[in-house]
């Protein structure tokens, strides 16, 4: 009854399906490496964000290497801000508003120097494409603790004097006359002195997995349809093809209800005109 399976329209309903299906496996598959990976930064972020500060230790535990297991670390320099080298990084929104992030080097007492991201500013109303104002930081030698990010890629991208595309550590180590550890640059966390005003502090990042697993336990099921769906067409055909050749079984024909002594005395009534 299923022959027709074997004809070449039918292999290629399952070719397609096939190949439906292993698309609908491999989008799963992505969404679930793309959970695992932010399942590594969410054991990152609780691990390292909220532990004790590190103090600074040249050659140990500096931003001259980067190590993914240390992003989010909290480490405590002892310096001074440059603020002639102060720059800003254009395009950063902060809960939906454009903005820029400052980013001032931090002279240490070894010779070399870090890059801290003071915080976000908004975009300036006086002049377009600049911040009205930047918070001058503390003058003088100032503590300051900082959590580890890497720094970023080089972008095509121009931008104004003062202002940066990209928070590439490379780039901004070729501006100044003095050793930067370009691996890693350090989120503000804490300023001792702190200064009068400060720009708005990084927020704590999210520790929501989304809904990647949802996703990819979806475009399982998918692929499961699929095959259910070729079956169901098979099924069918099969009937279809039943029906016109003849070969279908009959239906049992319903048995009708013998009437009720009440209703056979009613239909002698109405035969007979009495009702």
């Amino acid at each position: 009854m299923y022959r027709f399976l074997f004809s070449a329209r039918w292999f290629g309903w399952l070719a397609m399906v096939i190949v439906l299906a292993a698309g609908c496996v491999g989008l799963g598959r992505w969404q679930l490496d793309r959970r695992e990976a932010v399942v590594e930064d969410i054991q990152r972020i609780e691990a390292n964000y909220d532990a004790a500060p590190q103090r600074y230790v040249p050659g140990e535990n500096g931003f001259d290497r980067y190590d993914p297991a240390r992003e989010w670390t909290p480490v405590t320099f002892v310096g001074t801000y440059d603020v002639d080298n102060q720059v800003v990084a254009r395009n950063r929104p902060l809960n939906g508003q454009p903005g820029y992030e400052v980013l001032t080097p931090l002279r240490l007492d070894d010779g070399t120097a870090v890059i801290i991201d003071r915080g976000w500013l908004p975009i300036g109303n006086i002049e377009a494409g600049r911040p009205d104002e930047i918070p001058a930081p503390p003058s003088g030698q100032v503590e300051v603790t900082a959590r580890m990010k890497p720094g970023e890629p080089a972008v095509n991208r121009g931008a104004p004097e003062g202002q940066v595309a990209s928070i590439d550590l490379v780039a901004l180590s070729d501006r100044l006359d003095y050793p930067l550890q370009d691996a890693a640059y350090g989120l503000l966390a804490l300023e001792r002195p702190g200064a009068a005003v400060t720009p708005v502090a990084a927020p704590k990042p999210s520790i929501d997995e989304g809904p990647h697993l949802s996703y990819s336990l979806q475009w399982f099921a998918f692929g499961v349809l699929a095959f259910v769906g070729l079956g169901y067409a098979a099924r069918q055909q099969r009937r279809s093809n039943a029906e016109l050749d003849g070969s279908a079984p009959d239906l049992p024909t319903r048995q009708r209800r013998r009437p009720s002594s009440e209703e056979e005395e009613d239909a002698i009534l109405d035969a007979q005109g009495i009702r």
